[in-house]
């Protein structure tokens, strides 16, 4: 997966889900396309959590604050500070 694009990925997971939600895969195919979407899943949330840090931190010394680090905000919610 280290060498999709976050589109690519994405595009990926989406083509699982409508396979699975067509109910005509063996169980042993469903199992097989059900993990590798939670591979996927995981290799999207991380990609999207590296683009908030890199906002951030863009952000942070474009406004001065240098002061702020990345790791004080983690786990939280940064849709809020991007909606701004």
């Amino acid at each position: 997966m280290a060498d999709m694009t976050f589109e690519q990925a994405m595009a990926r997971l989406e083509q699982i889900v409508t396979t699975l939600e067509g109910g005509r895969c063996s169980l042993d195919d469903s199992l097989k396309l059900f993990e590798e979407g939670t591979a996927l899943t995981a290799y999207c949330s991380k990609q999207i959590r590296e683009a908030e840090q890199k906002i951030l931190k863009l952000t942070a010394v474009e406004a001065g604050d240098t002061a702020t680090t990345l790791s004080d905000r983690q786990g939280e919610d940064m849709g809020e500070d991007l909606s701004l």
